[in-house]
């Protein structure tokens, strides 16, 4: 970041030293955001996060001439984005989401630049900077759903190519069939580790493309379908060389080695659109060139170094600096969430209830390293007839960032479950009450299940996250508590029943166990 400078030879101590001390205020403010996104970084989805940083900078160092030839002017309406940042900052910080968290220090490094370049150079890097979003990791509740449906999509056409070859391949959810043996289409291979670099490698090339902008749009949406259906053959040649290979072709250096070529194959892709829209659709009289061009040279004649230098920035750094250590000073302060017990464990919740008889089960420990929860419970009740109903309660004394409740919505999908008719439904109460829960049915590898799950917090029942995050925000601020539960109970359709059987059996044990759970829970 170049805070008020023309040439990099000419920074005096006075920039170095205001540089070092944004850099040190937004490494505390931001530290625990910090370490969750490079600890994400280190996920084989994210590897590609590692490189933005530095396209980030090749890009800006690539306008280094024209940032020299124009003049830095401070300007205080950078604020219009410092406010708004740091009020994300404690949206995301209070509310437990580390995607706002993200959106606030990108908000706030452009406040930044804009504060002490202004406008006219925060316009040439604007590009960089909005590249630099990819450096962040999407969050869980967009980034799950897509790698599921794009397993879906990837193991259909997979398993089409597959017939088309003479192989007897059938599909049931991610898993293929082909007789001899069978392949789980797995996250790795949903074709979203291949989408969003090769997306953003589609981008960079748009920036360069000297074309017209439906040339550039077209080749960045292309690039899409273009993942997609690579992985789709990376897919289906992992079946066919399976008859001759084995489990190698499946694992392994053949694995990895036709992840890379995918990869490469998109690339090669993306450069041959590129050279057949400029052979099909030519520029008239090259005219997108021109006007590039004729553009640029209006603003190089506008970009005249400046004879005079401006003032230092000192008056909006000085502002700057005591936002950020007014934020910083009370986000580490001020204890804004007190841990709130459970009124009694959830070791206490009855086997019993009305008819059904109930199995108490553990949750493996690498799931609760995970969930870092306070307390939980986990029981399967069947009725007299055997009908199963699982029941899982979750409670996190303090939802903080890392410790937020998580939806079924997000987790399930990332397992494999298929949701299908998602909605709400109403539990009857009593004296005419009703209560609002979350509904879906949910399939996976030919099996259906009804799901109902509800967020009791504080006295609340919610039925989805962005709900929690917003009273989570409101009720640390007023009330110093962001406790919280999650219920989910989930029944198998039988197949000697409806759904609409297996909808009146969850209806009535909701309605029973509803009275119990609120004697555990805080108000």
């Amino acid at each position: 970041m170049k805070l008020g400078i023309t040439n990099i030879a000419t920074i005096k101590p006075v920039d170095w030293l205001r540089l070092a001390l944004y850099s040190i205020l937004l490494f505390f403010v931001y530290r625990t955001s910090l370490a969750y996104l490079f600890a994400k970084w280190q996920d084989e989805d994210f590897t590609y996060c590692y490189i933005i940083p530095f396209i980030v900078l090749y890009l800006i160092w690539e306008k280094k001439e024209r940032l020299t030839a124009v003049p830095s002017l401070p300007s205080w309406k950078g604020l219009y984005l410092l406010i708004p940042g740091l009020a994300l900052f404690w949206l995301g910080e209070l509310g437990g989401e580390f995607t706002m968290l993200f959106l606030s220090l990108w908000l706030v490094i452009v406040s930044l630049c804009w504060l002490h370049l202004g406008w006219r150079k925060l316009a040439l890097i604007a590009f960089p900077l909005v590249y630099g979003l990819a450096s962040f990791v999407p969050p869980n509740a967009l980034y799950l759903p897509l790698t599921f449906r794009l397993k879906l999509i990837s193991s259909q056409i997979g398993v089409k190519l597959m017939q088309l070859y003479g192989l007897s391949a059938y599909r049931e959810g991610n898993i293929i069939d082909l007789g001899f043996t069978q392949l789980q289409v797995v996250d790795a291979c949903s074709g979203l580790r291949y989408v969003i670099p090769l997306f953003l490698m589609g981008v960079l090339l748009a920036y360069y493309y000297r074309a017209s902008m439906w040339k550039k749009i077209v080749l960045v949406i292309s690039t899409v379908p273009i993942a997609v259906i690579t992985n789709s053959l990376r897919i289906a040649s992992v079946g066919i060389l399976y008859q001759f290979m084995g489990a190698a072709a499946a694992e392994g250096f053949f694995h990895d080695f036709s992840g890379w070529f995918i990869f490469i194959a998109g690339l090669a892709l993306l450069l041959l659109e590129m050279w057949g829209m400029n052979r099909i659709f030519r520029e008239k009289q090259n005219s997108g060139v021109r006007s590039q061009e004729t553009g640029e040279r209006i603003l190089e004649a506008d970009e005249r170094p400046q004879t005079r230098q401006p003032l230092p920035a000192l008056k909006q750094s000085l502002a700057a600096m005591v936002l950020l250590l007014v934020t910083l000073a009370v986000a580490h302060g001020v204890d804004f969430r007190e841990k709130t017990p459970l009124t009694r464990p959830f070791s206490g919740l009855p086997l019993q209830i009305a008819e059904w008889s109930g199995t108490r089960t553990v949750m493996e420990q690498q799931f609760l390293d995970v969930l870092k929860l306070s307390d939980y419970a986990t029981i399967y009740y069947r009725d007299p007839d055997g009908r199963e109903i699982s029941l899982y309660v979750a409670f996190n004394s303090s939802q903080s960032k890392g410790e937020a409740t998580h939806s079924p919505a997000t987790c399930l999908p990332g397992s494999g479950w298929d949701f299908r008719e998602s909605g709400n439904a109403s539990i009857p109460g009593t004296a005419g009450a009703t209560m609002q829960v979350s509904r879906a049915f949910m399939e996976k590898s030919g099996v259906r299940q009804l799901v109902y799950y509800w967020f009791p917090q504080r006295g609340r029942v919610l039925t989805n996250l962005y709900q929690i995050k917003l009273y989570n925000f409101w009720d640390a601020l007023t009330r110093q508590r962001t406790d919280g539960a999650l219920v989910r109970i989930i029944s198998p359709v039988y197949d000697n029943e409806t759904p609409a059987d297996t909808e009146a059996r969850l209806q009535v044990f909701t309605k029973e166990i509803v009275p119990v759970l609120n004697t555990f829970l805080p108000r």
